[in-house]
Formats: structure tokens, sequence, C-alpha cells
């Protein structure tokens, strides 16, 4: 099912959403952009990171466009009852700075709150420190360190009551 509406987001041409599923070949792209960042990143990290990224079968994905352009993305996925967790945050890097990620993650937490969700969680790296500020900025909380990310060093994990 697709699901567009007119996003938020200040660009000079007409932004939409797109709710969708991890088989959208737009979202697949970004990803694939994303995995690429984050392998420089992450360095020798990477496939351990890697191994909890997998996009098979994600029921909830956003994707933002700029006309026909995919730009931007997001997903979450069940986290526990009450959860979700927010995966696969990107914006294109010629688009960053003017709120779109800001943008994506108020579309994953309304379509979480949707779902019955009263919070959502979320990781990150240390040594990102605007991805930091973003969610931060946007009421994020740290939180101990989850699941597989317990005991490792460059995860940093965050919590928002939706």
């Amino acid at each position: 099912m697709r699901q567009y509406r007119y996003a938020n987001y200040e660009s000079s041409l007409r932004s939409m959403i797109l709710r969708t599923t991890s088989e959208n070949p737009d979202f697949q792209a970004l990803v694939a952009e994303l995995d690429a960042y984050l392998a420089q990143l992450n360095g020798e990290e990477h496939t351990f990171y890697n191994q909890f990224n997998v996009i098979t079968a994600l029921k909830h994905v956003v994707v933002f466009y700029d006309v026909d352009m995919p730009i931007a993305c997001g997903a979450i996925k069940p986290f526990d009852d009450h959860t979700a967790e927010v995966k696969r945050m990107f914006v294109l890097p010629d688009r960053r700075g003017g709120g779109l990620a800001g943008e994506v993650l108020a579309e994953l937490e309304a379509w979480s709150r949707e779902l019955g969700c009263s919070a959502t969680v979320l990781e990150t790296a240390n040594d990102m420190p605007d991805v930091i500020r973003l969610y931060e900025k946007h009421g994020y909380e740290r939180t101990p360190n989850y699941g597989q990310y317990v005991g490792m060093p460059r995860s940093v994990c965050f919590r928002k009551v939706i």
C-alpha cells in the first residue's frame, strides 16, 4: 500500500512522504548509500554493526521525495509490546542541514503512535555528534545500551516517550 502525503520540509521543490516497506527500491538504494557511508566510518567494526541493520521484512518504512527523487528515509520495527526501534535513518548528504532528518523522525514517531507504541528507542555511534544533537534536540534521552549494543563502547542508545 502506498500512502503519500506532503511533508513540512522546507524545500524549493515539493516534498512528499511515502509510507512503504523495505521492498521499496528507493529505500533500498538510500540504505545502500547509508551502508557505504557507515562502512567507512565504522572500519573493522562495520561487519558487527551491519548484522543488526538487515532491512528484509521491515513493514514500516518512510521515504521522503523531492518531486520524484528519494532524498531521505527511515524505518521502525517492534522492540517490545509498547516500543518501536528507529532504524536506517538517512538523509542524502546534499540535503542535510535543513530540518529533513527531524521530519523523518517525526513521521516515524507518528507512525509508532498509530501502531500503539508509547516510546521509541534507537542506537547510534558516539562519534557522530551531529546525529546525537539531532536526537537530543527532538527529545531523546540517553539510556543504557540495550540488546546487542550492551558493552559496545562506540554505541550510544536513546529513548523517547512519544
